[in-house]
């Protein structure tokens, strides 16, 4: 009797263990596989006649050279390419600071893929916390022809002179400096506001910032912009059926999840395509947004 119970109970541990295995090979080999484009159509008045339709792509957390590697970059790119986006933003995180050292061909490797993106108006890009970490960061990013948008703002024309504003917060997770590092952003906002030469002025009425750590809008005030566009969360690189989540970074503890509405501000933030820490996604598959852009 005694042994008979010892063999159910093996044969139990049995089926959990290999129930557990096969969760954890397929986290790992087929779950981080399979690029998916989740789409948004995104309506406000403020934006102009001449943006109506427009395209942006956001791009994030690739940590090249975890699970993304050339051939998963060069298929990333080329399903960009097919969607013929206006902008593209890339908010964080093309690196990963557990590989230490990229090597040259590596690196150009990876601007020339980034150069192959094609865009009818530009291509943005912040740092992220991993980013962070590598001096040539800003070289691959500018070999890309990507535009280096840390703590700094673009005006953007399409067609009229009324144009949009996009700003760019890199990563605030190692020094907490933010306030500082908006400064440039703000004073440019705050003179807006001066009622004088009011006819001489270019009045951007809609406003984009794209920022790596989600919980750092609350550090400033994200009601200034109609979108926001992070990363950082992977929305949660595993997540569990009716539990959500399970482990979040420091810096998108609070929001975390594809969409929140604050007001009349519209906060995005991209599950990523690349992992971190553990080569492992569950209910999560790698993705790229692509929002549509409208007035009406």
């Amino acid at each position: 009797m005694k042994k008979q119970r010892l063999k159910k109970i093996g044969f139990i541990f049995l089926i959990i263990t290999i129930i557990i295995s096969g969760i954890v090979l397929y986290a790992r080999f087929v779950a981080t596989t399979g690029l998916i484009v989740k789409e948004y159509k995104i309506t406000d008045s403020h934006l102009p006649d001449s943006f109506h339709g427009l395209k942006i792509v956001h791009i994030s957390d690739i940590h090249y050279g975890q699970t993304i590697n050339k051939k998963e970059f060069e298929a990333m790119v080329n399903k960009i390419n097919m969607i013929k986006p206006d902008i593209v933003v890339l908010t964080g995180d093309l690196l990963d600071d557990d590989i230490k050292n990229y090597d040259e061909e590596t690196k150009k490797i990876i601007s020339d893929g980034l150069k192959k993106i094609k865009v009818s108006i530009n291509k943005y890009a912040i740092a992220g916390n991993h980013d962070d970490f590598y001096n040539d960061w800003e070289n691959i990013i500018e070999d890309g022809e990507f535009i280096n948008l840390n703590d700094n703002f673009e005006l953007v024309y399409y067609n009229s002179y009324e144009p949009i504003m996009i700003a760019g917060l890199q990563t605030n997770l190692h020094d907490n400096i933010l306030n500082e590092r908006m400064i440039p952003i703000n004073e440019y906002l705050e003179s807006l506001k001066d009622n004088t030469d009011e006819e001489e002025k270019v009045i951007p009425k809609y406003k984009i910032m794209i920022m790596h750590e989600p919980d750092y809008i609350e550090k400033f005030n994200y009601q200034d912009y109609n979108l926001i566009l992070a990363g950082h969360s992977h929305n949660g690189q595993v997540r569990i059926p009716f539990v959500g989540a399970v482990i979040l970074p420091l810096g998108a503890k609070k929001y975390y999840e594809p969409y929140y509405q604050l007001g009349n501000t519209h906060l995005y933030i991209s599950s990523g395509t690349g992992t971190s820490t553990l080569k492992l996604r569950l209910f999560n598959r790698p993705s790229i947004n692509l929002y549509r852009l409208t007035n009406k």
